[in-house]
């Protein structure tokens, strides 16, 4: 009894200990591999292309058919495909003989729809498309949304912009729910409970559930950032905050800003960039190229020939020779990369190469390689 318990307990630590994992994909002799966050290789650099871990699994190129790797670097199924994407909420849409088609992650083929074309399932549900109409259903093949609108734009933390065939614009959930009504000529992301959006011609103000908020005078807003208390507005030419009920929180004076996050702000005045508080209050002064958000641990990228780390002293914490980008290496498979630190380290540039810093300025691993996307959680 005791040594089946003992057996029970090591597979499911081993399990969790899978799951809990972050693994992050480089290439490094010219081939893909993953690497976890001692920098260490969990799958050595094998694959001529790869995509990052996405619900669970990797898909990888291997001679000319692509397949799918669990976080062991084991097949969950061997390369067959022409084309593939990645799973989401346990369905992926590949090419075998021809047709693109769903299966589910035991290789078996998922009678979803009969239509010619298609879609890749992105946060649990996939478009699906009728006489110019779009819908939506879910990863059980359910129709959650009937093909009545005229677009549904990418879903973004469970959320999407939508628009229905007289052009009003609102927000959805991935469930099919409508959060705001399409009562809207243009309408922004849905962040913190709230988007920017447009009421008629010109008229700007903060959309929620249930409210529409215009900002007065306002000539343009931007979105809200997770993590942020206000965002930016335009009126008279100047750039200020509102909140998230839409009021002028600080009055525009800006040439440029962006939004909040974590509390600071990079502000520009028409030479360079600093820093605000939500106060208002010059943290630090205008003397970088660009600037991008603080993180969690309080350090900033800011930008001189090239980019380093500051505190919230405006001190150089880590040398500013540092290439680094909130894109894509063309290989990220559609999510954006932050700039700064990102559950404690910084994915940057030197010397042609790239790896991840420390918040002391040293090497994860004290390794680089020719290319490294973000780590991504393994569920």
């Amino acid at each position: 009894m005791k040594k089946a318990l003992l057996i029970t307990l090591t597979l499911v630590f081993g399990l969790q200990t899978i799951c809990s994992q972050e693994l992050a994909k480089v290439r490094e002799g010219g081939k893909f591999g993953f690497i976890n966050k001692k920098a260490e290789f969990v799958i050595t650099p094998q694959y001529k292309k790869a995509n990052s871990f996405a619900d669970g699994v990797a898909l990888v190129l291997e001679g000319k058919k692509w397949g799918y790797i669990t976080p062991d670097g084991k097949w969950l199924l061997e390369p067959q495909f022409g084309k593939a994407k990645d799973f989401n909420a346990g369905v992926a849409m590949v090419l075998k003989d021809k047709k693109w088609m769903y299966i589910d992650k035991q290789g078996k083929e998922l009678t979803y729809s009969d239509a010619e074309k298609i879609y890749p399932f992105k946060e649990g549900v996939a478009f699906i498309k009728s006489d110019k109409k779009v819908g939506l259903i879910n990863a059980k093949g359910e129709v959650i949304v009937k093909p009545e609108y005229k677009i549904i734009k990418g879903f973004q933390n469970g959320y999407a912009r939508f628009s229905n065939q007289s052009g009003q614009w609102g927000i959805m959930d991935n469930k099919g729910n409508i959060v705001i009504k399409p009562e809207y000529s243009s309408i922004g992301n849905y962040v913190n409970g709230v988007a920017r959006a447009e009421k008629g011609e010109g008229v700007f103000g903060i959309a929620s559930a249930d409210s529409f908020n215009e900002v007065d005078e306002a000539t343009k807003l931007w979105d809200f950032r997770n993590g942020g208390k206000y965002t930016i507005a335009q009126k008279n030419e100047k750039i200020g905050f509102i909140d998230s009920q839409g009021k002028w929180v600080i009055e525009p004076q800006f040439i440029k800003a962006k939004p909040f996050k974590n509390g600071y702000a990079g502000v520009y005045d028409g030479n360079k960039w600093g820093f605000i508080d939500t106060n208002n209050k010059m943290v630090i002064d205008y003397k970088y190229n660009d600037v991008d958000y603080f993180g969690v641990n309080g350090l900033a990228p800011v930008k001189i020939e090239e980019w380093g780390f500051v505190n919230l002293k405006g001190e150089m914490i880590i040398d500013a020779k540092y290439g680094i980008t909130a894109g894509s290496f063309g290989f990220l498979s559609g999510r954006a990369a932050e700039k700064g630190f990102v559950d404690g380290m910084a994915r940057v540039k030197f010397n042609k190469q790239w790896g991840f810093l420390l918040p002391d300025g040293k090497w994860l691993g004290d390794k680089m390689f020719e290319n490294a996307e973000p780590f991504v959680k393994i569920k």
